[in-house]
């Protein structure tokens, strides 16, 4: 297992954020949204924000921010999370969700065991991961072509 990550990470190197991006939109599914009653195709980063930082902290490093969505609009998702990457700077790839709409957020570092101590979060993570890689993979392979 160890020498299929390691392979793994050796080609996700070569992933920008961008092409990063493109594959979240194209994974976020029903099924590994925290909010599945509120997730559709057209909102297809909802509910997906601690799993999608999650794979991007496997790919970038870096650490995890999480704040509080209590008296936003945004309630019903209870927080919200995205990366600080190893440069200082912050990124948020699951900010389509809020369709524009955003709030300010002040967010605190959480590791990844906090994460992924609720379990249906680590399982969320695990499928999502999945998906996401193999999006990847058309990308380089599309490169390669």
């Amino acid at each position: 297992m160890q020498k299929v990550t390691r392979k793994v990470h050796k080609w996700l190197v070569m992933i920008n954020k961008e092409q990063f991006q493109e594959a979240v939109v194209k994974s976020g599914k029903k099924e590994t949204s925290m909010s599945p009653d509120h997730w559709n195709e057209e909102n297809p980063t909802l509910g997906h924000c601690a799993v999608v930082a999650l794979t991007a902290q496997d790919i970038y490093g870096g650490k995890l921010l999480k704040a509080s969505l209590e008296g936003t609009g945004f309630a019903y998702g209870r927080s919200h999370y995205w990366n600080l990457l190893p440069d200082g700077s912050e990124i948020d790839f699951t900010e389509a969700q809020f369709e524009g709409r955003k709030p300010q957020l002040n967010g605190e570092v959480r590791t990844r065991e906090y994460v992924l101590s609720n379990e249906l979060t680590k399982q969320r993570y695990e499928l999502l991961k999945v998906i996401i890689l193999i999006e990847l993979s058309k990308v380089l392979d599309a490169c390669s072509s």
